[in-house]
């Protein structure tokens, strides 16, 4: 998977960074990537063909039906790859090389995960309109247009990932919400990925206390160590 730098979606990455909406801190990921497998993305297209191949015949239920079709195809398998690829790629501090095909959901086109998106956004728009260097248009007008333009919505499957809630980014504690899609060009071998997540400021702000206490605490046994290590050497 190669990361597309793509200005408008980096601007926009750059505003959902963390947007204060009040009793909540909004975060979001907006990023693309093309579709080319190298390295590690390869070996892992290998491992779910092995597994694929191995799981029983092309009749059995669990390879003739799942969210990105039936996995005794070539392309659909290749769906459940990319959409974990991207995955590794944006949450860097998480494997998902473990999920498979019922850890997604297809979704029903892309108007129904326009409405869903705009409503979790409504506060993060009126920020958007007040901060310098992005409000010279409405920030859902920006968006759409700017992932119509990287990833052409009408061409697009549309799939999200069924968080745990446990063991990745989404079950963090103080989250309040979150929603995350995948749209998916297979013409164009492009794939964008689109997450956000609300969280409570009260637990974003502890968070970072409890942080910055845990750090002053290592450093503060470091000097001790050092200060007793001097000492011992000037006797």
């Amino acid at each position: 998977m190669k990361f597309l730098d793509i200005a408008p979606l980096s601007r926009l990455n750059s505003f959902l960074d963390s947007v204060d909406v009040g009793d909540l801190i909004v975060k979001g990921d907006l990023e693309a990537y093309s579709c080319k497998l190298a390295g590690l993305d390869k070996k892992l297209s290998r491992s779910l063909e092995e597994e694929v191949a191995g799981s029983g015949s092309p009749s059995c239920l669990s390879l003739s039906k799942s969210p990105v079709g039936p996995l005794h195809e070539t392309s659909s398998r290749k769906t459940l790859v990319y959409l974990i690829l991207t995955l590794n790629h944006i949450y860097p501090d998480y494997d998902f090389s473990l999920l498979r095909a019922h850890h997604f959901k297809k979704e029903d086109g892309v108007s129904p995960i326009e409405e869903t998106i705009d409503a979790h956004l409504v506060e993060a728009s009126k920020v958007w309109e007040t901060t310098p260097g992005f409000g010279e248009e409405p920030l859902l007008d920006c968006l759409w247009s700017s992932i119509d333009e990287a990833i052409a919505l009408k061409e697009c499957d549309v799939y999200s990932y069924k968080s745990d809630m446990e063991s990745d980014p989404f079950g963090e504690k103080g989250s309040v919400w979150s929603f995350n899609y995948f749209f998916y060009n297979r013409k164009a071998k492009r794939i964008l990925y689109f997450s956000c997540r609300g969280l409570s400021k009260t637990a974003v702000e502890l968070s970072v206390t409890t942080d910055y206490k845990y750090n002053t605490d290592d450093e503060g046994e470091e000097v001790d160590a050092a200060t007793s290590m001097a000492n011992e050497m000037d006797l």
